[in-house]
């Protein structure tokens, strides 16, 4: 008799009861092999490239960078199969519904959730589940109202307020509470976490290559190899970046193309 085939789970949620609930609704189920957890956006990115699950439980509002941020980071061909769980009113909740995408609306029952894991599960079973999550995913991204990001960073010293315009940025590094924006050969200080202003910029622009570091794409001049598949980044400021074998996928598939 084969061995019977189980699926990775992936739980996202900032709320330790939420992820807790959902953990127990899973654990009984034969289908489950691993259930992995995460409790913000960037966890969820960095689970999602070493882990590879095949199904997602993402809450939709997270702070900093929310589910559909982590669809933005990750690429759309790159998400697993994908149930959404969201707090969002009905009207919003009509537009996953549109896009064919599951969801499931907070506060929800057992029997609720059982039901969008059952048809996660078929998705995957079924052999063109892959274009039928590009396509889905897409229809999503299509309906989200349109987001506002950040042109630029207020600095705030004591006897002066700075504007940093975004697009001079090269790169960001956190450094605990705070982050340093390197822009051209200037190291700047900002008091935010990093997790919370990479949700406020533009996914087109910024590329996150380390789990610290964040890259202004227009700002890289060269790569130069490393070791073990790693290389670094030099920027237009002279700055150098090391880019981890875990983020190299989201950097390629920004590029479109392998490195």
């Amino acid at each position: 008799m084969s061995e019977r085939n189980t699926y990775r789970v992936l739980i996202v949620d900032d709320e330790e009861p939420a992820r807790q609930r959902l953990r127990e609704l899973m654990h009984d189920d034969p289908d489950v092999g691993e259930i992995i957890e995460a409790e913000n956006g960037l966890d969820a990115v960095e689970t999602i490239l070493q882990k590879q699950p095949d199904i997602v439980f993402l809450d939709v509002q997270m702070p900093g960078l929310d589910g559909l941020d982590v669809i933005d980071t990750i690429g759309v061909e790159r998400m697993p199969v994908t149930v959404f769980v969201t707090a969002f009113d009905q009207h919003a909740v009509r537009a996953f519904e549109l896009a064919a995408i599951d969801y499931v609306l907070k506060p929800y029952g057992d029997e609720r959730m059982e039901a969008a894991f059952s048809r996660a599960k078929a998705r995957l079973d079924d052999k063109h589940v892959h274009e039928f999550g590009q396509n889905m995913l897409k229809l999503l991204d299509n309906r989200r109202p349109d987001k506002s990001f950040l042109d630029r960073i207020v600095i705030r010293e004591r006897d002066k307020t700075d504007l940093i315009r975004v697009e001079s940025i090269d790169c960001i590094e956190s450094a605990g509470v705070y982050v340093a924006l390197h822009v051209g050969r200037e190291r700047v200080i900002h008091r935010a976490a990093l997790g919370e202003l990479v949700g406020r910029l533009d996914p087109r622009r910024f590329v996150r290559v380390h789990r610290s570091t964040v890259v202004n794409i227009d700002s890289i001049l060269h790569l130069e190899p490393a070791t073990h598949g790693e290389f670094d980044l030099i920027l237009r400021g002279g700055h150098r970046v090391h880019v981890s074998r875990t983020f190299r996928p989201l950097l390629e598939a920004r590029l479109g193309q392998a490195l």
